[in-house]
């Protein structure tokens, strides 16, 4: 799971925060604290999914400790993308895919962010011998009850 984007529509108009956001100030470096909104609904519903849920995230272990529990999560693991962060590759596959990929160890997984391509999901049939849902996030409305329904469809197998 991603953060900003799917949990945080960063790219809706700066002045609107959607219905049913609350907005938290996250200093998670040096400078000006990151604007953040998140709906506190979206927990229960991912926990509601049958599916064994991590961060996916360059927020990575930081997740935990400012969206975690704002949207009622547990600590969730996370994949650690260690020196393929932000690491440009030019066959054009977003430096999250490979990471991912060998997080997953096989089985089936959903990857949902706001940056996937044909190109990650070239990749990913080509190095996953599982199912796998690479499902875009529209990152100026976060996550809606449509994406739910598709990652429910796609862990029932339909």
């Amino acid at each position: 799971m991603d953060v900003d984007g799917p949990l945080n529509p960063y790219a809706a108009q700066p002045e609107r925060r959607p219905v049913g956001y609350t907005t938290i100030r996250a200093a998670v470096g040096p400078g000006r604290p990151l604007r953040v909104w998140l709906n506190p609904s979206h927990g229960a519903a991912l926990l509601a999914l049958p599916y064994d849920l991590c961060w996916a995230t360059t927020w990575m272990a930081e997740a935990n400790r400012w969206i975690a529990p704002v949207i009622g999560l547990p600590e969730l693991p996370y994949v650690d993308f260690g020196d393929h962060l932000f690491a440009g590759r030019p066959d054009g596959v977003h430096w999250k895919t490979e990471a991912i990929v060998a997080y997953a160890e096989g089985r089936p997984f959903a990857w949902v962010d706001d940056e996937q391509s044909p190109a990650d999901t070239e990749y990913v049939t080509r190095h996953h011998p599982a199912r796998a849902l690479l499902h875009h996030v529209d990152p100026r409305r976060g996550l809606r009850a449509p994406d739910f329904t598709v990652l429910g469809e796609f862990a029932a197998g339909e």
